[in-house]
C-alpha cells in the first residue's frame, strides 16, 4: 500500500475524518471514513464505514479530544486506525488563511500561532479546526500535521479583485478584502479542466462553479484565480442554500434601525435563515425540487432567484476572462441538479455555449462534457474532491519535510 493520510475537517460540533491513499482515482472510495457528531450534546455518535460495512458507537462526547478519541479506538477496533496501519500525514482543513497563507503549510507551534491569530476574520471556523488540529497533534505526535487553507488559492488574485472600494487604512488595520473560499475545490476541479481539454494550463482561461449548500463561482486564468465571489466571509456572492449572497449593505442598517434586530440576529437572518431557504422553507435541493412540481410559488421563485444570480456571475466572469474555453459545475447541485445546469446555460448560444440535453441528463459520478461537440465553450460536470486533494498536499509535504 502507498502513503495513507489521515484527513480531519473539524467543526465547531462535528469531526468529519477519512483515510486517504493520495494515489487513489478521484472516483474511488478512501480507505475509510467517518463522521464524529453531536459534540458537546447528551448523546454523540461516530460512524465509521470500512470495508464495505459501516460500524457506529453511540456515548455522550463532551468535547474534540473524547470525540477524536472514540474515533481511532473505533477505527483500531476494526483495523484501520493509527494502531493498525501506518499514517504518513495528517491533513486538516482550515477555513481561514488570510493574507498570511498562499499554499499549505507543515504545522509548527508558531503556525497554529498565525492560525489563531485569523480567528477574528473567522470566528464560527477557525477555533473548530485549530481545536482539531490540538487534538490530532496530541494523538499523533510523531506525524506530521499540515494546514491546507480554504483561501490560499484566492491569495494572488489581482487588488483590482480582491479589495472593497472603502477607507484603505479601515480595510489594512481590519483585514477586510476579498479572500474567497471553497478554493481547495475550486482549484482541484480547474486543474482536471486543461488535461479534459488537451491542452496546457497556462493556455485555458475557466469557470468554475462549486454549487453546493454553500456556492462559488471563480474565474480561473491560466490555472490562476483572477476573481471570486465569496468574500471576507462565505456569506457573499451566489445565493445559497441558507446564506444570502449578494445583498444591499445598507439592509443591514435598516434592518438594525427599522426592525430593532441585533447584530447577532440579523448574523442568524443572512447566514442560516436566508438564501433558498429563506424563500421557500426549504434549503435542500431535492426537496425544493418537489415543491416546484407541486407547483409551490414560494420555491418556484427561490429557485428562480437562484439561478439569476448564477448567471449574473457566469455572464461578469466571461467579461472578465476575455475569452471562456471551459465551464465547470461540481458540488452536490452542481453534480446532481440537471435542470440548474441546463438553466444557468440556457440561451447563450451567442456566447458559444451549447448544452446537449442527452449529456446533461445522464447521472454519472465521472468527470464528462455535457456540450455539444461543435461547442466552442465546453461546460464540464467534475466531480470535487477535497479530501483527495488535501491527503495530495499533506502527503506531498510530509514526505518532502524528511
Amino acid at each position: 500500500m502507498s502513503d495513507l493520510a489521515l484527513v480531519l475537517n473539524s467543526g465547531s460540533s462535528s469531526i468529519k475524518f477519512q483515510l486517504v491513499d493520495p494515489e487513489r482515482h478521484a472516483t474511488d472510495e478512501p480507505f475509510a471514513s467517518g463522521l464524529v457528531e453531536q459534540i458537546g450534546e447528551p448523546e454523540g455518535r461516530v460512524t465509521l464505514k470500512y470495508a464495505g460495512e459501516t460500524h457506529t458507537t453511540t456515548a455522550p462526547i463532551p468535547d474534540h479530544n473524547v470525540g477524536l478519541d472514540m474515533a481511532f479506538e473505533l477505527m483500531n477496533e476494526h483495523g484501520c486506525g493509527p494502531a493498525e496501519v501506518e499514517i504518513t500525514a495528517v491533513g486538516h482543513r482550515v477555513v481561514h488563511g488570510g493574507i498570511l497563507f498562499s499554499s499549505p503549510e507543515i504545522i509548527t507551534d508558531e503556525i497554529l500561532g498565525m492560525i489563531r491569530d485569523l480567528i477574528p476574520l473567522a470566528p464560527l471556523h477557525n477555533p473548530a479546526n485549530i481545536n482539531g488540529i490540538e487534538v490530532a497533534r496530541r494523538i499523533l505526535p510523531d506525524v506530521p500535521h499540515v494546514a491546507v487553507f480554504d483561501t490560499g488559492f484566492y491569495h494572488s488574485m489581482p487588488p483590482a479583485a480582491a479589495l472593497y472600494a472603502i477607507n484603505k487604512d479601515v480595510a489594512a488595520e481590519h483585514g477586510i478584502r476579498r479572500y474567497g473560499f471553497h478554493g481547495t475545490s475550486h482549484e482541484y476541479v480547474s486543474r482536471h479542466v486543461p488535461e479534459m481539454l488537451g491542452r496546457p494550463a497556462e493556455e485555458v482561461n475557466q469557470i468554475t462553479l462549486h454549487l453546493g449548500n454553500g456556492a462559488s463561482a471563480t474565474a480561473v486564468r491560466g490555472g490562476r484565480a483572477i476573481d471570486t465571489s465569496m468574500g471576507m466571509t462565505p456569506l457573499a456572492g451566489l445565493v445559497m442554500g441558507t446564506r444570502s449572497g449578494d445583498i444591499d449593505p445598507g439592509i443591514v442598517f435598516h434592518l438594525h434601525r427599522s426592525a430593532g434586530m441585533s447584530i447577532d440576529e440579523i448574523d442568524r437572518l443572512l447566514n442560516r435563515d436566508s438564501g433558498v431557504k429563506g424563500i421557500s422553507g426549504v434549503n435542500d435541493f431535492r426537496a425544493l425540487g418537489e415543491l416546484i412540481e407541486e407547483h409551490n410559488e414560494d420555491a418556484f421563485l427561490a429557485y428562480n432567484v437562484y439561478i439569476h444570480q448564477l448567471r449574473r456571475y457566469i455572464g461578469s466572469y466571461m467579461i472578465a476572462l476575455g475569452r471562456v474555453d471551459a465551464i465547470t459545475f461540481t458540488a452536490g447541485v452542481g453534480e446532481n441538479a440537471a435542470n440548474v445546469r441546463a438553466d444557468a446555460m440556457a440561451n447563450l448560444e451567442n456566447f458559444g455555449i451549447r448544452i446537449d440535453p442527452e449529456r446533461n441528463a445522464e447521472r454519472s459520478s465521472l468527470a464528462r462534457e455535457i456540450s455539444t461537440d461543435d461547442s466552442p465553450v465546453k461546460v464540464f460536470v467534475i466531480p470535487t474532491n477535497e479530501e483527495l486533494a488535501i491527503a495530495r498536499y499533506a502527503v506531498e509535504l510530509a514526505n518532502r519535510s524528511r
